[in-house]
């Protein structure tokens, strides 16, 4: 995979829960983040007392999180209205000439900043809340 922008990491939401995705507005910085709990089968026959995992168990998950400069557009709104009813929606991230990701994720942080002479920021993180797929680009 040859070098890319960061700004082509892309997160979208669906804003109206018929499958259109608009990558949310004014983020500067976006993360994606893979996770696997492991479950540790070792007991006292495990070769030379190395520690065994059981492959393909343990819970799957994946985080989001991005920052960037407040602009009230209409994903903004639909964020913020996910956030404070508690829904569930489709999210995609769109990690460039890798593939996309996309499936249920919850917001679990939003947080605003500002200061007197500069612009008004935020900060969202959101876990996923069911299984993802993943399309290859």
């Amino acid at each position: 995979m040859a070098v890319q922008n960061g700004k082509d990491l892309l997160v979208k939401v669906d804003l109206t829960g018929d499958g259109t995705f608009e990558t949310v507005a004014g983020l500067r910085a976006t993360r994606i983040s893979f996770n696997a709990e492991t479950v540790d089968v070792t007991s006292l026959e495990s070769a030379g007392g190395w520690r065994e995992l059981l492959g393909g168990a343990g819970v799957k998950s994946a985080s989001i999180s991005g920052s960037g400069v407040f602009r009230d557009a209409n994903t903004d709104e639909r964020v913020r209205q996910i956030f404070f009813d508690g829904e569930v929606p489709d999210f995609q991230v769109v990690i460039p000439d890798f593939g996309i990701v996309e499936g249920a994720f919850q917001i679990t942080s939003i947080e605003y900043a500002g200061s007197h002479n500069g612009e008004a920021t935020y900060e969202v993180s959101l876990s996923s809340a069911g299984a993802l797929t993943f399309t290859a680009l």
